[in-house]
């Protein structure tokens, strides 16, 4: 490949290695952007840890609002950002929400972080 600088054409091949994997497509990378900045947050790094934890890998949001010391309606917030991640699911059952880890969905985002791993987004 090359270009033009100042002194003339530049061959970029000389300094620029090629991927050694394919890229990811910029679709996979607003989808993985969006789940590291719902778990820019060390109170949805905690929810999402106690119900991947909970009994049945499920909790209700009644279950979370004591150990974080959260209010139900901040609890419920911080979960619906984790939903909307892709990371947690929900289930509605009367007037309580009972939340589960996606599945795959944790393994998926560590896959990313593995240097030359193929996204799985």
């Amino acid at each position: 490949m090359a270009t033009s600088g100042a002194d003339g054409p530049i061959d970029l091949s000389a300094c620029c290695a090629p991927l050694a994997s394919e890229a990811m497509s910029a679709e996979d990378a607003v989808t993985l952007s969006a789940r590291f900045k719902a778990l820019g947050d060390p109170t949805r790094v905690r929810l999402l840890s106690m119900v991947a934890a909970h009994d049945g890998a499920e909790a209700c949001v009644c279950d979370l609002t004591g150990p974080v010391g959260l209010s139900q309606p901040t609890v419920s917030h911080h979960l619906k950002i984790l939903v909307d991640a892709g990371l947690l699911s929900r289930t509605k059952r009367g007037i309580w929400s009972y939340y589960a880890v996606v599945p795959g969905s944790l393994e998926d985002l560590a896959a990313t972080l593995v240097a030359g791993a193929p996204a799985r987004v």
